[in-house]
């Protein structure tokens, strides 16, 4: 018997957002909750397990009539966005256990809009079809936008609308650019677009654009990317999380997806554009991030320039960008999802997230130091974690680009060392001498739960890249391939019609 695992995977959250509308008190929101993301996750595992690293082709694919006209309801998953989704649901029980103690009014609701982003993430991840990928990638704002504005911070409503805004504007730009290639082609279906990506130069420039707009801001890019910190300060520590860990991903998740095999051309055009965003993106931000005095906008600017590395990765395409693109991206979502939620134990304890207010906490909280270290290692790029592949990676694809590329780019390392470790530096050693500090508790039974299974994955992943890479270098190489034929096809098509030209009487 085949399971619709993709369906079920997408969708089994939904059921859980259902239970919780009928038991409507906090416990039972909680542990529904959590049960249900657990067996979300366990479904994920599944999908790898069932999932030929061999084949670079759409896998445990799922087909059925949807809206008419050529618009299905079309589901798969290749090398590139299966482990995205186990990212996903993997996320989703330290979210929800991480928010037991902390979110305390209308928990029922909380619970409900974690479910419901949830299976809007995992919806983009397996889509096959644009009109589908676009409902899931909209759809995906609402939840994220009640849960910053509902249980953010003081300026929760500010900062919920301008993320809304920022990104719902550059979607309505991909609207018109699907609709666009519908018409062109009488198809929204990815597969199909990917097997035939024969768009004229002169339309993949304009589609290219459109979809850029969409995913620069959901990365994001410097510069739209001013909405970031002010959606991570006033979001709930669940809803950090989440933010950095996966929604960022869309956006690189899109570029891989549609703007390199679709718009060969306009990619090779708008190449070097992406390589200088992504250097000022990396240098400007890690100088950014070591003025800040919010441990959570400091975390947030480190993300655009890690994205920035990324970015760089992806276009230089060559097999070593874009793999590292794809592990920094997954390396990122462990790491600054767990950075996120080492903030989140302090900030439960004192109610600040002011560095200044920290110091010394190695003699009250050594385990939350040595956790802490790892996220920051990590976070640095030190061999043995997982941010040393994807950025050596990256630096590396670029360097095979252009040298001065990875030259300016490896700047970035250095300066994430520094605002890391200043973070670490001030927050965990000095002297205890802060009165409100010297009655903090360590890591409870809860946390280190929380915690230690991140550490694990994000040594393993460090020492053993292996099982990410077995799972994406095909469909990477076969995405390099078909992106090369695709080039020299739209290449060839002038000179052909130049000969016609020249052979007629």
């Amino acid at each position: 018997m085949n399971l619709p695992l993709l369906s079920l995977v997408t969708f089994v959250p939904l059921i859980g957002a259902a239970a919780i509308l009928l038991f409507r008190t906090a416990p039972a929101a909680r542990w529904i909750a959590l049960v249900i993301t657990i067996a979300t996750f366990a479904i994920s595992l599944m999908v790898w397990a069932a999932f030929d690293y061999t084949n670079p082709g759409f896998q445990l694919v799922e087909k059925a009539n949807w809206l008419g006209g050529g618009i299905s309801y079309h589901m798969g998953v290749d090398g590139i966005s299966m482990l995205f989704v186990v990212l996903t649901a993997g996320l989703m029980p330290f979210c929800i256990a991480a928010s037991w103690e902390s979110v305390e009014n209308r928990v029922a609701d909380y619970m409900i809009a974690f479910l419901v982003l949830e299976t809007m993430m995992i919806g983009v991840f397996c889509a096959l079809d644009l009109v589908l990928f676009y409902v899931l990638f909209e759809a995906g704002l609402i939840p994220m936008f009640l849960i910053i504005g509902i249980w953010g911070g003081k300026r929760r409503v500010y900062a919920s609308f301008k993320f809304f805004l920022y990104t719902f504007v550059g979607s309505v730009l991909m609207l018109l650019a699907i609709m666009s290639m519908y018409w062109y082609t009488g198809t929204t279906d990815i597969a199909v677009l990917l097997a035939n990506p024969h768009f004229p130069p002169g339309m993949q420039t304009w589609l290219w654009l459109a979809f850029f707009a969409s995913f620069a801001v959901k990365m994001p890019m410097w510069p739209v990317h001013t909405w970031l910190p002010d959606a991570h300060v006033e979001a709930p520590t669940a809803g950090s999380v989440i933010l950095a860990g996966i929604l960022l991903k869309m956006g690189g998740y899109g570029f891989l997806r549609f703007s390199l095999p679709m718009f060969p051309s306009a990619t090779e055009m708008f190449a070097p554009l992406v390589f200088t965003m992504s250097v000022i993106a990396i240098i400007y931000t890690s100088l950014v991030a070591l003025a800040q005095e919010d441990m959570k906008k400091l975390i947030a600017y480190s993300s655009v320039a890690h994205m920035g590395f990324v970015t760089m990765g992806i276009f230089a395409f060559n097999h070593q960008g874009v793999e590292g693109g794809i592990f920094q991206m997954l390396s990122h979502g462990v790491v600054s999802g767990a950075l996120f939620l080492c903030v989140g134990v302090v900030y439960d304890r004192l109610h600040t997230r002011e560095i200044a207010a920290y110091g010394g906490l190695v003699s009250r909280m050594p385990l939350y130091a040595a956790c802490f270290m790892v996220f920051t290692l990590a976070n640095v790029g030190l061999p043995g974690t997982s941010g040393f592949v994807g950025e050596f990676l990256t630096l590396l694809g670029a360097y095979m680009r252009n040298s001065w590329i990875a030259i300016f780019a490896t700047t970035g390392v250095i300066l994430s060392a520094a605002y890391a470790l200043f973070l670490y530096r001030r927050i965990i050693f000095g002297a205890l001498v802060k009165p409100t500090l010297k009655t903090m508790q360590d890591l409870t039974a809860r946390e280190i739960a929380i915690l230690a299974p991140l550490v694990i994955i994000t040594i393993a992943m460090g020492v053993y890249p292996k099982v990410v890479t077995d799972v994406t270098t095909p469909a990477v190489a076969k995405l390099i391939t078909d992106n090369r034929a695709a080039l020299a096809h739209d290449r060839a098509v002038p000179k052909l019609a130049a000969l016609q030209q020249g052979a007629r009487p």
